[in-house]
């Protein structure tokens, strides 16, 4: 139906083979395309943690290089549309996402940015095939409007 969904928020504080054999199981729970995993800070680390348990792991890295905020204004976008649904309730993640304010005294909010990466992968990212399905950004109703 065009919509995203989370089923869990799986988040927490773990020690790296803890971390990794966890999100490689739910990796196979969830019959998922690939892991993907926020590198600025750990470089190599993340890919090689997970690799250590299952070295056949699909993984995607990706870099932050613009602030929290500014990520997640699509993602935000698309819950306003009512695109994102979350399936349960997910008290600690639902605290994020209505309480972050992007400063710099609050909480770095790591279940939030998880769930943008997550909803920027399935929603927003172009498909690894290089060409992007702009129609299927569409609410349903709507028309692309061709401004040439």
């Amino acid at each position: 139906d065009g919509a995203a969904y989370v089923l869990e928020d799986a988040s927490g504080r773990y020690p790296p083979s803890e971390w990794a054999l966890r999100a490689i199981q739910l990796y196979r729970l969830y019959h998922a395309d690939r892991i993907i995993g926020e590198v600025n800070n750990g470089g190599d680390l993340v890919e090689h943690t997970l690799r250590s348990v299952d070295p056949t792991i699909p993984f995607r890295a990706v870099h932050a290089s613009r602030g929290k905020l500014t990520r997640a204004e699509p993602v935000s976008a698309l819950y306003e549309q009512g695109r994102v649904h979350h399936v349960g309730t997910f008290g600690p993640l639902e605290d994020q996402l209505t309480s972050y304010d992007g400063s710099r005294s609050a909480s770095s909010p790591d279940r939030l940015d998880a769930l943008c990466w997550a909803i920027h992968d399935l929603k927003l990212s172009p498909p690894s095939g290089g060409s992007f399905n702009v129609a299927a950004l569409l609410m349903p109703g709507e028309e692309l409007l061709d401004y040439e």
